[in-house]
């Protein structure tokens, strides 16, 4: 595939760091995207995607689906068909793992009185 083809792309955190950029083939799918993401994040981040499940895109203000491709969510930029496009990279653990963890916070608790009747 010509270089020119590629669309370069970089992943901006939620602290404002960025992952990239990289180089991709408009064929490319989000789903692929997210898998990069996952492989590149930074170890020293406190709040780290543990699957690409756990990774939500944004592009141009809307949510990326997996099943799209780069060529597909590329939003054409006028004057700059070469510039990089930043990608919002949102973090958010899958609802099984959600629904686990709220269930132990819902432990059932013990009912003691502490009245005194005088």
């Amino acid at each position: 595939m010509p270089e020119e083809d590629l669309v370069e792309l970089k992943f901006r955190l939620y602290d404002g760091s960025d992952i990239g950029p990289f180089r991709y083939s408009p064929a490319s799918t989000v789903a692929m995207l997210k898998e990069r993401i996952v492989t590149e994040w930074p170890k020293d981040k406190k709040i780290a995607p543990k699957a690409a499940n756990d990774v939500k895109l944004i592009s141009a203000g809307k949510i990326l689906e997996n099943n799209k491709t780069v060529g597909q969510c590329r939003v054409p930029f006028g004057e700059l068909p070469r510039g990089v496009i930043t990608m919002h990279v949102v973090v958010q653990p899958s609802l099984a793992k959600a629904k686990t963890e709220k269930k132990v916070d819902e432990a059932p608790k013990k009912n003691v009185c502490s009245c005194s009747i005088l």
